[in-house]
């Protein structure tokens, strides 16, 4: 009687869509069912014939998308906080940053953390250690944060400041994350570099992950790289070379080898949507949407400050004073609406931003494993209107 009693407080959801990387992913229907508390406790892939007899019913959700919250493992920070600029008076900001980010469809973020000075870095790494500790229900959460730098190609430092790259070594590694080693996520260099490969070995010791970004590596070095253990290139195409029919680059490498995931802004302007679109048929299954959000998000256009520079921001690009591009302004969900419009690809372009950042950081090793056990109100549901993908809290 007690297992009957529990089954009729079941609650069953129907014609549910699952995101998913391929082609043919999207367009199988599921049912979902939740328990008593409201946890997502099954989920059902349902025939041709279950589908006609849920659009009968009030659960229907019209092949509308399910997916957990998104997550972003490269943020630099936005309310006007520099994540490599926080001190401790700047927590209760950090505190409605999350809020906002929660809002804006963000589960989790790794805070990044750009070329800087050695005691900003530890002084921003406490800070964000106490952060982690005051995190409460409604707030994004901070995964370990993503040091991009300071071990980079000085010709592809980008918007690095140049004062501050340093050459790979380990003892200049543990002179920067010494004492907070748990913390961090994920470090950005560039694996051509002499010493790094010493650096990436340390770093998979202390079950960091490594990236390649601002770096002048060839496909022989990039491959060199993974095969060292650099697992994800940092902002696909921006500050590496690019694909060439003689010259494949480290992109190139990547998408030929697998398993190597791709950073991704799908803002337009850092990639071109007929090249974001291409990387993602050529490796739907490694592109990984992040945001690229620098402090300005969350406010109004125009000129702030980014350490002693001058930042402008149009139409949320961030550019410095000489137009060197540093960033954007723009939600990351932003980018998966972006995305889906670009390529006609809805489900992929949801997976690329909420699911694939997951399997990178081991929350998860798809989709159905990221939803079971959660709440509706944790998760997003889309649907497409006019060919514009929209999404909203799911309950």
């Amino acid at each position: 009687m007690a297992a009957e009693a529990s089954v009729a407080l079941m609650h069953r959801i129907t014609n549910i869509r699952l995101p998913g990387p391929l082609p043919r992913d999207g367009e199988q229907r599921y049912a979902i069912d939740l328990d008593e508390q409201g946890l997502i406790c099954r989920i059902e892939a349902i025939g041709g014939e279950a589908q006609q007899e849920a659009q009968q019913t009030d659960a229907n959700w019209n092949g509308d998308w399910l997916s957990p919250r998104g997550v972003d493992l490269q943020i630099n920070g936005g309310l006007g906080l520099a994540f490599p600029e926080l001190s401790e008076r700047d927590l209760p900001r950090l505190e409605e940053l999350l809020e906002l980010l929660w809002r804006d469809g963000v589960e989790a973020i790794a805070p990044t953390l750009v070329t800087c000075g050695i005691a900003p870095l530890r002084q921003a790494l406490a800070v964000l250690r106490q952060a982690r500790d005051l995190h409460q229900p409604g707030r994004c959460r901070l995964l370990g944060a993503h040091l991009e730098g300071p071990f980079l190609a000085e010709a592809r430092r980008g918007a690095h400041p140049r004062e501050h790259l340093a050459s790979p070594s380990l003892e200049a590694l543990e002179e920067r994350i010494g004492g907070f080693e748990t913390e961090i996520a994920l470090v950005t260099l560039a694996p051509e570099l002499e010493g790094a490969a010493a650096v990436i070995g340390r770093l998979r010791e202390l079950g960091i992950s490594a990236a390649l970004g601002h770096s002048a590596a060839t496909a022989e070095q990039a491959s060199t790289g993974f095969d060292q253990g650099v697992a994800m290139l940092t902002h696909a195409f921006n500050a590496m070379p690019g694909l060439h029919h003689r010259a494949p680059g480290p992109l190139g490498e990547a998408c030929r080898r697998g398993g190597v995931a791709l950073g991704l802004i799908a803002d337009g302007v850092h990639v071109h949507p007929t090249m974001a679109v291409l990387l993602q048929r050529l490796a739907a299954e490694q592109t990984v949407l992040v945001s690229d959000a620098l402090a300005p998000y969350g406010l109004a256009d125009g000129e702030h400050r980014w350490d002693e520079r001058v930042l402008l921001v149009e139409n949320g690009t961030c550019r410095l004073e000489d137009g060197t591009l540093a960033g954007v302004t723009l939600p990351q969900l932003e980018g998966v609406k972006r995305l889906a419009r670009w390529s006609e690809a809805p489900s992929a372009a949801i997976w690329s931003a909420t699911v694939a950042p997951r399997q990178v950081i081991g929350d998860a090793t798809g989709c159905m494993d990221a939803l079971m056990g959660r709440p509706l109100t944790q998760l997003l549901r889309w649907h497409q209107k006019e060919g514009e993908l929209h999404w909203a809290c799911a309950a």
